[in-house]
């Protein structure tokens, strides 16, 4: 049976990653740091370890014991207004975490398929005739969390480079869907159920004059799955959806999807100290291998709201 050891597993993305492989037969082998809640219906079904992705000697006994065919890399500080409020833990975890994972891989002498989760964040600041976003588009991150996916991303390239690992990078756009926290669909969707349950008067919200392209985490994973089958190592692909929707939109969705009417409160703790204006990416790359999107935005928001109904239930009861 083929391995697959996923890093940062109980996160959004890893976990969903967890549930697909297993489906597809899988030996899987789960790094996880923090709340293992997202997996936690998974237990027993995969190898649950704990990593700090920043411990280096822990990375290395791993590596060595599991001796991976696929590896798929997730584990980050993966949140904008952290990195501004503790820059160097999401440095440390992003760029040195990284590169700890990648060189006990070529100590171990093993040649698995490594993919790689850079983002979108890398670019940052997008004029307008760079829109759609392609891969060769020029850095200008607006984060230090953009600044470390950039670290990320250049030592998968570093090590493809000079060791001929098969690294393949990928920068996410906005990816969301159930078990999402802390991105703008999350944030509407539970401040929605708190006020259906009687939790919240108001719904606050930040900058919802900016425009993102928003795919489902289910054709996300495909998409993933694909390059780790398709995808040319050393290449780096962007995975989105090629389309642009206003916050203000999808907000809007949330409130007429509500049980109960929604007053909406613009809030200034909400707010970045930076905010990209319009994130569209280009998947060209990714559409030439075979992938498009199929789950249509209104399922997908649908979908996120049930989940935190869902989740209401299970803290009350």
């Amino acid at each position: 049976m083929n391995k697959c050891l996923i890093t940062g597993c109980e996160g959004f993305i890893g976990s969903h990653m967890a549930d697909f492989m297993l489906n597809k037969g899988f030996d899987v082998y789960a790094s996880v740091y923090a709340d293992i809640k997202n997996i936690s219906h998974l237990k027993g079904k995969i190898n649950i370890i704990s990593v700090d992705i920043r411990n280096r000697d822990r990375l290395d006994q791993v590596i060595q014991e599991v001796k991976p065919d696929y590896v798929f890399h997730f584990a980050a500080q993966s949140l904008v207004i952290p990195s501004w409020q503790d820059t160097k833990v999401t440095l440390d975890t992003d760029i040195l975490g990284t590169f700890y994972l990648l060189d006990a891989i070529r100590k171990v002498k093993i040649d698995p398929v490594v993919i790689v989760a850079c983002s979108s964040a890398e670019y940052g600041l997008n004029y307008t005739n760079e829109i759609p976003v392609n891969e060769t588009k020029v850095f200008r991150p607006s984060s230090p969390y953009g600044v470390s996916k950039i670290g990320t991303d250049m030592f998968a390239y570093l090590f493809w480079q000079a060791y001929r690992m098969k690294t393949i990078r990928i920068r996410p756009f906005n990816i969301t869907g159930p078990r999402k926290v802390l991105d703008a669909c999350s944030d509407f969707a539970r401040g929605v159920v708190e006020i259906e349950n009687n939790k919240a008067k108001t719904l606050d919200v930040g900058n919802t004059g900016t425009i993102r392209d928003v795919t489902d985490i289910r054709d996300g994973i495909k998409a993933i799955w694909l390059l780790a089958e398709k995808g040319v190592t050393g290449e780096v692909y962007n995975i989105c959806c090629n389309k642009g929707y206003k916050i203000k939109d999808i907000l809007d969705e949330f409130v007429a999807l509500s049980s109960k009417p929604i007053i909406i409160r613009q809030v200034p703790e909400k707010m970045r100290p930076l905010d990209d204006s319009i994130q569209i990416g280009d998947n060209s790359k990714l559409r030439a291998l075979g992938w498009q999107p199929e789950i249509p935005l209104k399922n997908t928001l649908a979908d996120i709201l049930n989940y935190w109904r869902l989740d209401n239930q299970d803290i009350q009861n």
